[in-house]
């Protein structure tokens, strides 16, 4: 099985992601505590991680199937040392193909979307990874990698939001029972400085489409 990799493709943003978690503190009061990192939590949606080319390309009969392939394996390599934060995700492709008679290049496409709170997209490039299989050769794999150039900025939460979150509330207070995202400033603060960055195969409406229904 032959390996190749192909060239990164580079994502240069001006926003950035963030994940948190959060413990109870209870020393002199009530609060949260929260870890924040400005690195961006990586996934791959739902019916973007598989791929089928046909011959002819208009059938749809499992005969006339020509190659498949998988995205899988994605990851990422946060580098937040700087003002800028560059976030590297990896993935691998694993292609099977039918006839293999000859050798061939098969080039995949492929897509990373930056996702502020859950619904905006707020950027998206599309990159291409090669496949090579050796006359004879039925499997082959390769790795692709995209790269994102992000400002820390845009994943801080404002210093009165924060100060909101974390704030020590003692037993008696009139807000010591609520939870300071049921807020609507403090909620939309946290949503902004949220981001998610996807990686699948880009993908047309006719392959969606067999991808939900196969």
């Amino acid at each position: 099985m032959i390996l190749r990799k192909c060239a990164p493709l580079i994502l240069i943003l001006a926003v950035a992601g963030c994940k948190s978690t959060g413990d109870i503190e209870t020393a002199g009061g009530v609060g949260i505590t929260a870890v924040r990192t400005v690195c961006t939590t990586v996934a791959l949606p739902a019916g973007t991680g598989d791929l089928t080319l046909f011959d002819p390309p208009a059938s749809r009969d499992a005969a006339a199937i020509d190659l498949t392939a998988t995205l899988t394996n994605v990851r990422s390599v946060c580098d937040d040392s700087g003002a800028d934060v560059v976030t590297t995700v990896s993935f691998d492709v694993r292609a099977r193909r039918t006839r293999t008679d000859a050798p061939r290049d098969v080039t995949l496409p492929y897509f990373i979307t930056i996702v502020r709170g859950g619904t905006a997209v707020t950027a998206k490039r599309i990159g291409r990874v090669g496949v090579h299989f050796d006359a004879g050769q039925a499997l082959a794999s390769t790795t692709g990698q995209a790269t994102a150039n992000v400002s820390r900025a845009a994943a801080t939460l404002p210093a009165e939001v924060r100060e909101k979150l974390t704030r020590r509330r003692k037993a008696g207070d009139q807000d010591a029972a609520l939870d300071p995202l049921t807020q609507p400033d403090v909620r939309q603060a946290v949503l902004s400085a949220t981001f998610e960055a996807l990686v699948g195969f880009q993908l047309t409406e006719e392959q969606l489409r067999y991808n939900a229904t196969r």
